[in-house]
Protein backbone atom coordinates (compact mmCIF):
# COMPACT_ATOMS: atom_id res chain seq x y z
CA UNK A 1 0.00 0.00 0.00
CA UNK A 2 1.77 3.72 -0.82
CA UNK A 3 2.03 6.50 1.24
CA UNK A 4 -1.00 8.20 -0.18
CA UNK A 5 -2.94 4.97 0.68
CA UNK A 6 -2.16 4.56 4.35
CA UNK A 7 -2.84 8.41 4.67
CA UNK A 8 -6.45 8.16 2.96
CA UNK A 9 -7.12 5.39 5.39
CA UNK A 10 -6.21 7.12 8.46
CA UNK A 11 -8.07 10.17 7.40
CA UNK A 12 -11.29 7.58 6.51
CA UNK A 13 -10.93 5.40 9.50
CA UNK A 14 -12.84 5.89 12.96
CA UNK A 15 -11.41 8.75 14.96
CA UNK A 16 -10.88 8.57 18.28
CA UNK A 17 -13.18 10.68 20.17
CA UNK A 18 -12.35 13.43 22.20
CA UNK A 19 -13.90 14.68 25.57
CA UNK A 20 -14.05 18.34 26.77
CA UNK A 21 -12.70 19.75 29.45
CA UNK A 22 -15.94 19.48 32.05
CA UNK A 23 -16.76 15.75 30.93
CA UNK A 24 -12.94 14.65 31.67
CA UNK A 25 -13.14 16.14 34.73
CA UNK A 26 -16.37 14.44 36.09
CA UNK A 27 -14.85 10.92 34.59
CA UNK A 28 -11.43 12.17 36.63
CA UNK A 29 -13.95 12.46 39.78
CA UNK A 30 -15.79 9.36 39.18
CA UNK A 31 -12.85 7.69 39.08
CA UNK A 32 -11.17 8.98 42.15
CA UNK A 33 -14.57 8.35 44.29
CA UNK A 34 -14.95 5.12 43.13
CA UNK A 35 -11.05 4.63 43.98
CA UNK A 36 -11.79 6.06 47.08
CA UNK A 37 -15.03 3.63 47.69
CA UNK A 38 -12.45 0.64 47.10
CA UNK A 39 -10.43 2.18 49.82
CA UNK A 40 -13.29 2.29 52.42
CA UNK A 41 -15.18 -1.18 51.69
CA UNK A 42 -11.36 -2.78 51.92
CA UNK A 43 -10.60 -0.95 55.43
CA UNK A 44 -13.83 -1.58 56.53
CA UNK A 45 -14.12 -5.19 55.47
CA UNK A 46 -10.56 -6.08 56.83
CA UNK A 47 -11.38 -5.00 60.36
CA UNK A 48 -14.59 -6.09 60.47
CA UNK A 49 -15.77 -4.74 63.79
CA UNK A 50 -19.23 -3.22 62.87
CA UNK A 51 -21.91 -2.85 66.09
CA UNK A 52 -21.08 -2.41 69.42
CA UNK A 53 -23.99 -2.93 72.03
CA UNK A 54 -24.25 -3.94 75.61
CA UNK A 55 -20.16 -4.58 76.24
CA UNK A 56 -20.27 -6.96 73.00
CA UNK A 57 -18.77 -5.88 69.57
CA UNK A 58 -19.83 -7.93 66.78
CA UNK A 59 -17.88 -8.32 63.88
CA UNK A 60 -17.59 -10.28 60.11
CA UNK A 61 -14.60 -11.43 61.66
CA UNK A 62 -15.01 -12.00 65.12
CA UNK A 63 -17.21 -11.65 68.18
CA UNK A 64 -15.78 -9.49 71.14
CA UNK A 65 -16.72 -9.14 75.16
CA UNK A 66 -15.91 -5.77 76.66
CA UNK A 67 -14.68 -5.20 80.08
CA UNK A 68 -13.69 -1.98 81.93
CA UNK A 69 -10.95 -3.31 83.57
CA UNK A 70 -9.45 -5.98 81.04
CA UNK A 71 -8.52 -6.50 76.83
CA UNK A 72 -11.10 -7.41 74.92
CA UNK A 73 -12.10 -10.55 74.79
CA UNK A 74 -12.28 -11.19 71.03
CA UNK A 75 -13.63 -15.22 69.76
CA UNK A 76 -13.71 -16.41 66.28
CA UNK A 77 -16.03 -18.66 67.15
CA UNK A 78 -19.19 -16.47 66.17
CA UNK A 79 -22.17 -19.36 67.97
CA UNK A 80 -20.59 -17.78 71.21
CA UNK A 81 -22.38 -14.80 70.67
CA UNK A 82 -25.96 -16.64 71.17
CA UNK A 83 -27.22 -15.37 68.13
CA UNK A 84 -29.16 -17.51 66.27
CA UNK A 85 -27.91 -18.05 62.40
CA UNK A 86 -24.51 -15.52 63.06
CA UNK A 87 -21.84 -17.87 62.30
CA UNK A 88 -23.69 -18.74 58.73
CA UNK A 89 -25.06 -15.47 58.30
CA UNK A 90 -22.08 -13.28 58.52
CA UNK A 91 -20.17 -15.74 56.55
CA UNK A 92 -22.30 -14.98 53.69
CA UNK A 93 -22.18 -11.46 54.88
CA UNK A 94 -18.69 -10.90 54.36
CA UNK A 95 -18.39 -12.97 51.29
CA UNK A 96 -20.44 -11.09 49.50
CA UNK A 97 -18.75 -7.57 50.35
CA UNK A 98 -15.72 -9.07 49.41
CA UNK A 99 -17.08 -9.63 46.57
CA UNK A 100 -18.51 -6.48 46.10
CA UNK A 101 -15.02 -4.85 46.23
CA UNK A 102 -13.28 -7.51 43.38
CA UNK A 103 -16.47 -5.80 41.15
CA UNK A 104 -15.45 -2.45 42.50
CA UNK A 105 -11.99 -2.32 41.12
CA UNK A 106 -12.47 -4.83 37.71
CA UNK A 107 -14.98 -2.01 37.61
CA UNK A 108 -12.64 0.76 38.52
CA UNK A 109 -10.12 -1.14 36.08
CA UNK A 110 -12.52 -0.44 33.27
CA UNK A 111 -12.53 3.11 33.98
CA UNK A 112 -9.36 3.97 33.78
CA UNK A 113 -8.41 1.81 31.15
CA UNK A 114 -10.79 3.72 28.66
CA UNK A 115 -9.41 7.15 30.07
CA UNK A 116 -5.77 6.28 29.60
CA UNK A 117 -6.52 4.19 26.52
CA UNK A 118 -8.91 6.20 24.09
CA UNK A 119 -10.01 4.40 21.07
CA UNK A 120 -13.53 4.24 19.36
CA UNK A 121 -14.44 1.31 22.16
CA UNK A 122 -13.30 3.33 24.97
CA UNK A 123 -17.24 4.12 25.61
CA UNK A 124 -18.13 0.26 25.79
CA UNK A 125 -15.37 0.01 28.36
CA UNK A 126 -16.60 2.95 30.59
CA UNK A 127 -19.78 0.95 29.99
CA UNK A 128 -18.64 -1.81 31.40
CA UNK A 129 -16.85 -0.36 34.59
CA UNK A 130 -19.87 1.66 35.16
CA UNK A 131 -22.02 -1.78 35.16
CA UNK A 132 -19.68 -3.04 37.47
CA UNK A 133 -20.02 -0.27 40.05
CA UNK A 134 -23.62 -1.38 39.87
CA UNK A 135 -23.04 -4.80 40.33
CA UNK A 136 -20.72 -3.97 43.95
CA UNK A 137 -23.38 -1.73 44.84
CA UNK A 138 -25.78 -4.48 45.15
CA UNK A 139 -23.23 -6.77 46.55
CA UNK A 140 -22.46 -4.69 49.25
CA UNK A 141 -25.88 -3.44 49.93
CA UNK A 142 -26.40 -7.29 50.58
CA UNK A 143 -23.87 -7.37 52.95
CA UNK A 144 -24.85 -4.61 55.08
CA UNK A 145 -28.52 -5.57 54.99
CA UNK A 146 -27.55 -9.00 55.76
CA UNK A 147 -25.50 -7.99 58.87
CA UNK A 148 -27.84 -5.60 60.50
CA UNK A 149 -31.00 -8.05 59.94
CA UNK A 150 -28.63 -10.94 61.64
CA UNK A 151 -27.96 -8.53 64.61
CA UNK A 152 -31.54 -6.43 64.39
CA UNK A 153 -32.11 -7.24 68.31
CA UNK A 154 -29.32 -5.52 69.18
CA UNK A 155 -28.63 -2.61 66.10
CA UNK A 156 -29.57 1.13 67.41
CA UNK A 157 -28.69 4.08 65.60
CA UNK A 158 -25.58 5.00 67.33
CA UNK A 159 -24.57 1.46 68.21
CA UNK A 160 -23.10 0.55 64.88
CA UNK A 161 -19.30 1.73 64.64
CA UNK A 162 -17.08 4.04 62.26
CA UNK A 163 -16.38 1.12 60.23
CA UNK A 164 -20.15 0.63 59.23
CA UNK A 165 -20.52 4.19 58.28
CA UNK A 166 -17.24 3.70 56.38
CA UNK A 167 -19.08 0.92 54.36
CA UNK A 168 -22.10 2.59 54.46
CA UNK A 169 -20.58 5.65 52.77
CA UNK A 170 -18.99 3.00 50.15
CA UNK A 171 -21.89 1.71 49.45
CA UNK A 172 -23.11 4.73 48.38
CA UNK A 173 -20.59 5.76 46.56
CA UNK A 174 -20.46 2.47 44.69
CA UNK A 175 -24.18 3.67 43.24
CA UNK A 176 -23.91 7.31 42.97
CA UNK A 177 -20.32 6.51 40.74
CA UNK A 178 -22.16 4.25 38.87
CA UNK A 179 -25.18 5.89 38.17
CA UNK A 180 -23.48 9.14 36.87
CA UNK A 181 -20.87 6.97 34.84
CA UNK A 182 -23.95 5.48 32.90
CA UNK A 183 -25.82 8.86 32.60
CA UNK A 184 -22.63 10.58 31.37
CA UNK A 185 -21.74 7.95 29.14
CA UNK A 186 -25.93 7.94 27.64
CA UNK A 187 -25.26 11.87 27.55
CA UNK A 188 -22.17 11.53 25.19
CA UNK A 189 -22.45 8.28 23.20
CA UNK A 190 -26.21 7.15 23.31
CA UNK A 191 -26.72 3.13 23.41
CA UNK A 192 -27.48 2.43 19.91
CA UNK A 193 -24.00 3.78 18.94
CA UNK A 194 -22.27 1.86 21.15
CA UNK A 195 -24.01 -1.49 19.70
CA UNK A 196 -22.45 -0.76 16.55
CA UNK A 197 -19.31 -1.65 17.47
Amino acid sequence: MTAIGVQAQRLGGPKRPRHSFFESFIRTLIIVCAALAVVLSSVSICDGHWLLADNHLFGLWHFCTLTNHSEPRCLRDLSQAHVPGLAIGLGVARSVAALAVVAAIFGLEFLMVSQMCEDIRSWRKWAIGSFLLLVAFILSSGGLLSFVALLRNHVTLTSFTLMFWCEFTASFLFFLNAISGLHINSLTQPWYQLRRY
